[in-house]
């Protein structure tokens, strides 16, 4: 089915999705928009004017939303009344966003206020892992009755999230927040660096993208738990919640163009991808401006930037389904990869999950689902290059399979004419000029046994004696069965009369070959010519040309002196010539 059928028929359906998605979100927005602290009602005022000093409201209104805060300063203020806490010495956490300064202060029963403050770009000792900024009032004698907390140029009321516990637990909390986000970090450490190293081993694309996607949500997910701060001090507070904001985005664009380009262009239709990847662009340039923003609509953005999200989650999931319906094994395993982050992202859409996981809310579990999608697809691209490897490694045998085949014998698996003449020239090139000679073998009145005995009989003769050539050939000897029934063989390091020697136990072993009772009758000879050369540089092919002439020339003359002999260049050697050492045999393989 085409892509024009398809998306008409799920075109309405998609639309809706992203109607009701919007409704969702922008009602939920004003829903959230009035911070809260646990159970507490929280009040709020607004002065126009950030000043230092500046005293505190007399008037807060504990119902709608606080405006135009933004270039100003906005104020909360708690009542503990006879909350446990407050009668002990209570730990406020609020959740990192971007202000110029945070004020909080904590009054006690018999009036006292001790003020504790953070500036953006220095938190002190104040900053926790998981996005958090701890305040822990002094233990005195009396209860803390309220708290109040004032933030100049705040961006946004709606985004803050407020936690009150006692400091034992605090502390506990962010202990195990830190060893749980480092553990985060860390595989994502580990992904991205194997994904990349994979590029450049695989030469793959996607995954070089998913490289770049793992490296992003690990450093976001240093800048949003505050780990970085470890090292950067100064990136704390509204500078951190920028970056963290357009490396999200980021994110969101790495991610989306790693899911398409993994699938096989003809798995997709073109323009399926095209409006993929365009929205998962419109995502990352949506988080230029709000990496900005300090003022304005920024929770509009905010909401807009997740509808495009979800958008892009829809059209992901469309791809990996047309894909998979098309064969597609990539889409298979990015599947079981999107399954976890598309669940969360589309979770934390419509459940408010700020509050989980002790403050750490949607932004741990998608750190989470990010490890998890970056172990899934690390294991999944191991598994696929390493079937790519084998693939790779039986083509190859197979290439080098065929290409030995295409030098051997089929007969005598022997090397032919072709793989003798490579080997030959690789006996010329010895360097220091070390002596090489060529033998020539052919088969005495061969024609006669095919015959008087058959064909088969004839091939049964051949074989035998090639066994028995196949005994020498080793390093420094090469055999080959050049042509019907005549045999060759480059002998390297013999000269003289060692290397006439040699061809006559070349010879009177081959005649003394045994070819099975139908021709057990018969005596088989063979005729040898030989011919010295020396190793060394100069045009191979002219003088392997110029070997074999000689050694073609000594045959003959062997065929003339009766055969059943040895000649070496015109000399004939009779079968009762010394013959080589049996050091030299052993040199030879023989």
């Amino acid at each position: 089915m085409g892509f024009d059928s398809s998306f008409r028929r799920n075109g309405r359906a998609l639309v809706a999705a992203l109607m009701v998605v919007l409704g969702a979100f922008f009602l939920g927005a004003a829903a959230e928009a009035h911070p809260m602290l646990g159970d507490r009602t929280v009040c709020h005022a607004v002065t126009a004017q950030v000043a230092p000093d500046a005293a505190v409201p007399r008037a807060f209104s504990c119902t709608g939303e606080p405006r135009g805060y933004q270039k100003g300063s906005l104020w909360l203020r708690a009542a503990l009344g006879d909350d446990p806490l407050g009668r002990g010495a209570p730990a406020l956490l609020v959740h990192n966003s971007r202000f110029d300064r945070l004020l909080v202060t904590f009054t006690y029963a018999d009036g006292v206020r001790i003020r504790q403050q953070v500036r953006s770009g220095d938190f002190g000792s104040h900053w926790r892992a998981g996005a958090q900024i701890a305040f822990s009032a002094p233990h005195r004698a009396v209860p803390v009755t309220a708290v109040t907390l004032r933030f100049d140029r705040l961006a946004s009321a709606g985004l803050l999230r407020l936690r009150l516990t006692s400091p034992d637990d605090e502390e506990q909390q962010s202990t195990v927040l830190a060893a749980v986000i480092g553990s985060a970090l860390m595989l994502l450490l580990v992904g991205a660096t194997y994904n990349a190293s994979l590029s450049i081993v695989a030469r793959r694309q996607f995954s070089a993208w998913q490289a770049g996607w793992a490296a992003c949500m690990l450093v976001w997910g240093a800048c949003w738990s505050q780990l970085l701060l470890l090292v950067l001090p100064g990136m704390a507070g509204a500078l951190s919640a920028q970056v963290c904001t357009g490396l999200a985005c980021l994110a969101v664009m790495l991610a989306t163009l790693s899911a398409v380009t993994a699938i096989d262009a003809h798995h997709l239709d073109p323009r399926l991808r095209k409006v993929t990847m365009a929205l998962g662009c419109v995502s990352g340039a949506l988080g230029v401006p709000l990496s900005v923003m300090r003022s304005g609509p920024v929770d509009l953005m905010a909401n807009l930037l997740g509808v495009v999200t979800l958008a892009v989650l829809f059209a992901v999931a469309w791809c990996l389904v047309q894909a998979w319906r098309r064969g597609s094994p990539e889409a298979r395993s990015f599947t079981g990869a999107w399954a976890v982050p598309m669940a969360v992202l589309a979770g934390t859409s419509f459940v408010d999950t700020d509050h989980w996981l002790w403050g750490g809310g949607s932004q741990l579990l998608v750190l989470f689902s990010a490890a998890w999608q970056t172990l899934w697809l690390s294991i999944s691209a191991s598994r696929a290059y390493s079937r790519l490897r084998t693939q790779r490694d039986m083509a190859l045998r197979a290439e080098a399979q065929a290409h030995e085949l295409a030098r051997r014998d089929p007969l005598t698996a022997l090397r032919n004419r072709r793989g003798f003449f490579e080997v030959a020239d690789a006996h010329l090139r010895t360097p220091g000029g070390a002596p090489v000679a060529l033998m020539l073998i052919d088969v005495d009145f061969f024609k006669s046994i095919n015959d008087v005995y058959g064909h088969e009989i004839g091939d049964g003769v051949l074989v035998t004696i090639a066994r028995r050539i196949a005994r020498w050939d080793g390093e420094l000897c090469a055999a080959a069965r050049i042509g019907g029934e005549e045999f060759a063989m480059m002998v390297r390091g013999l000269d003289g009369a060692a290397l006439a020697g040699f061809a006559e136990t070349v010879r009177s072993e081959l005649a003394a070959c045994d070819h099975g009772p139908v021709v057990r009758g018969r005596r088989v000879t063979v005729s040898i010519g030989v011919a010295e050369a020396h190793g060394g540089g100069g045009d191979q092919a002219e003088a392997m040309a110029a070997l074999y002439r000689r050694a073609d020339a000594s045959l003959y003359a062997a065929k003339r002196a009766g055969r059943d002999c040895v000649v070496v260049e015109d000399a004939p050697i009779s079968a009762a010539a010394n013959a080589i050492p049996i050091a030299g045999l052993r040199a030879l393989g023989a």
